[in-house]
Formats: structure tokens, sequence, C-alpha cells
């Protein structure tokens, strides 16, 4: 399953409420503690942003400024 934006706002509703039970469309997640529940949200939206920004290659350019010959 992908992870979406609504997912981690879902996790954020209940790191506000206090709550440990977390509700997904298909599935019912229950944590330990807010702390647990805090770092599966620090860990999905870093998973978010790897996929929105693929890492691009890097460019290396050489320029020579010999005489030429």
């Amino acid at each position: 399953m992908a992870i979406t934006q609504s997912d981690i706002d879902k996790i954020n509703q209940a790191i506000a409420k206090g709550e440990h039970i977390v509700r997904f469309a298909d599935r019912m997640v229950e944590y330990r503690s807010v702390d647990e529940l805090i770092k599966a949200r620090n860990a999905m939206a870093a998973e978010l942003a790897k996929a929105q920004n693929p890492r691009r290659s890097r460019t290396v350019r050489i320029y020579h400024a010999g005489k030429g010959y």
C-alpha cells in the first residue's frame, strides 16, 4: 500500500488527541505509545518525500581553458 499525505494526517490527528489506534482505509493499527506514533509518522513522511522527489543523477562538467593545441 502506498503512503499518502492523508495517512500522515491521520497519524497527526491521533498524536494531537493522544490516541494509540489509527484507522486507515482497510486496516487498523494500534501503537504502544505516542512516541511510537511519532516515529511512524516520521518514517512515513520520509518515505513519501523520497517517492515524490526521486534523486537525480549528478552532472559533472569539466572545462579546459588551455591554449587549444
